[in-house]
């Protein structure tokens, strides 16, 4: 079964728990020689994963996105500013897919037909996004996360890829506009653990995530899984000012993420999302 490996290609500085410490005017960015060894590891094991890029990023580091469109992936937007959906609202949500959109013709990248929300922000509040996308040529999500904690996810939500619209996400719909592949969670009765990638990717020991992901794969599901660059990088810098639980799931084992996405590599068949959902649909995406 192909299932799919995705990079959320972000600075260290992006993601919500760490943005708000951080002086952005002087914040070193390390994107890039991040994402070197991820590119390493992937042609190593001859693997092609999609790459959700943040727009910011890929206007400061141009010759990153062509490196990775040149060997092969597939490149998915990840919003211009990596804000949420919520803060973002329908009107400024439109005006970043469409600088988006300039921007990577501009780097010479063809289609983007798949979109991640910063933080999985793409919940029932923000199902607005859902026609946005949709009228702007994107054809799948990748946003959903099947379970609920305090930050985000979707309660209820189905585990399997689905159609997706704006009238309930939590729901499959025949007649959506998008094809959701929602992050994977392994269900034991009305418990759900998250293992798609992230924190979940480093905290979980090795033996309990391939154990997890082999089952969800033998109940005929394809999973994906997702990383960002920062989690790759031992030079990544450790932001003050973070809560001790915020910290530990911040930097918790980021000096393992690698040796852990090679195992992965080794035991499972990954390709890039709109591969694995054209292999489970039986038609392009």
């Amino acid at each position: 079964m192909l299932n799919a490996l995705s990079i959320d290609v972000e600075d260290w500085y992006h993601p919500e728990l760490v943005r708000e410490h951080v002086d952005l005017a002087q914040a070193e960015r390390r994107v890039q020689q991040a994402t070197a060894p991820i590119l390493e590891l992937l042609e190593r094991h001859g693997v092609r994963a999609t790459f959700f890029i943040v727009g910011e990023v890929a206007q400061a580091a141009p010759e990153l996105v062509r490196e990775i469109a040149r060997r092969g992936h597939e490149i998915g937007c990840h919003s211009m500013s990596h804000r949420t959906l919520h803060e973002l609202g329908p009107e400024a949500f439109r005006a970043e897919l469409v600088a988006y959109g300039a921007a990577m013709a501009r780097l010479g990248v063809g289609e983007i037909s798949g979109f991640r929300a910063p933080t999985f922000s793409l919940d029932q509040r923000s199902a607005w996004a859902i026609p946005i996308l949709a009228e702007l040529g994107y054809r799948y999500d990748s946003s959903i996360f099947p379970l609920r904690n305090p930050v985000y996810g979707v309660s209820g939500a189905p585990l399997a890829p689905y159609r997706i619209g704006a009238r309930d996400v939590s729901r499959a719909d025949a007649d959506g506009a998008l094809c959701e592949f929602p992050m994977s969670v392994w269900q034991a009765g009305p418990l759900r653990v998250p293992v798609s990638g992230g924190f979940y990717l480093r905290a979980l020991p090795w033996p309990l995530l391939r154990g997890l992901l082999g089952r969800i794969n033998a109940a005929g599901r394809p999973f994906v899984i997702y990383m960002h660059p920062w989690e790759a990088d031992a030079g990544t810098p450790r932001q003050g000012g973070l809560s001790l639980l915020a910290r530990w799931i911040t930097y918790v084992n980021i000096e393992s993420t690698l040796s852990k996405v090679e195992r992965l590599l080794q035991r499972f068949a990954f390709g890039p999302l709109r591969d694995a959902l054209a292999a489970r649909q039986g038609q392009s995406v």
